[in-house]
């Protein structure tokens, strides 16, 4: 009989265990969402490894490894005095290894790239946790290494797992990860219906008001998205729909934040929003359910 692992992926950058605004630690108030979720993966960026003058700030996938009982891996990226952050990946299933490569383009943004291969279901997945510049040209460079690194390390019938913050708010990058590796974003491929768009601009502009004037943000009201016909480009082809806005958390409005999957069927995929995660950093989750066979 065929049977199917189902696995369930988180994508969080978590803003270095403090809230959106800086103002208070909210790394506590994260390991309780994230135990809610009941990931298997969780793809984080902006994990401190290293924190010499908050004890509850240092080590931050180690402790929430611990408390999700999941394994950990960490790159560290950027190193000051008294810190270090980079990415973490948090895992349910065995971490058979892992390698943090340095993608940094220049000397203002120190960046890397986590590949670690996890086994799941008799297949051993290589899963990527990126964190991308601020810069196009910094962007398209970084995604040119991870290209690479997979054309060079990963066999061609492997599945993939690629999730953090692109930073690509104009989504020029996609079509390189679709047309060099085959590659899919979870949002395009998800079943009609079971994911969900975000605020409109105005309702956006609304929450914003709310919040300058001391209010709290209230959860969002979702509307259920890509309900409509599929929309056709150029010479008729089907347009894949964008990813999901997820950047700020408070009014949601630039699409900064992926996963990209290859070897797996997207059974849904959605945005996280409202509180708690409004309270917990400047990015909302993605959390996607897929299947591997």
């Amino acid at each position: 009989m065929l049977t199917m692992s189902v696995v369930r992926i988180v994508s969080y950058n978590i803003h270095k265990g403090v809230s959106a605004l800086g103002k208070r630690e909210s790394v506590q108030e994260l390991r309780l969402g994230l135990h809610g979720l009941r990931a298997d993966l969780a793809f984080l960026q902006e994990v401190q490894g290293r924190n010499d003058r908050s004890g509850t700030l240092h080590e931050q996938h180690e402790m929430l490894a611990a408390a999700l009982r999941l394994e950990a891996a960490y790159g560290r990226n950027a190193v000051y005095r008294h810190t270090d952050h980079g990415n973490a990946l948090l895992s349910r299933f065995p971490i058979l290894s892992h390698q943090n490569q340095d993608i940094s383009d220049h000397r203002m943004e120190q960046r890397g790239l986590l590949h670690a291969c996890v086994g799941i279901g008799g297949h051993e997945v290589h899963c990527f946790v990126v964190h991308l510049g601020l810069f196009a040209g910094s962007r398209s460079r970084q995604v040119g290494a991870l290209v690479s690194r997979i054309e060079e390390v990963v066999p061609p019938s492997a599945p993939i797992l690629i999730a953090g913050d692109f930073n690509d708010w104009t989504n020029v990058l996609s079509d390189i990860l679709v047309e060099r590796l085959g590659l899919h974003e979870v949002f395009a491929t998800a079943p009609r219906g079971n994911n969900v768009e975000l605020p409109r601009l105005r309702d956006s502009v609304r929450m914003l008001g709310r919040v300058l004037r001391g209010g709290e943000a209230s959860p969002w009201r979702l509307r259920p998205g890509f309900q409509g016909p599929p929309k056709l480009g150029l010479g008729n082809e089907l347009m894949a729909p964008r990813p999901p806005r997820t950047f700020p958390a408070i009014f949601p409005w630039l699409r900064l934040d992926r996963i990209y999957q290859r070897g797996f069927s997207v059974r849904q995929a959605s945005v996280l929003y409202g509180r708690p995660w409004t309270r917990l950093s400047d990015h909302a989750p993605l959390l996607a359910e897929l299947e591997l066979p």
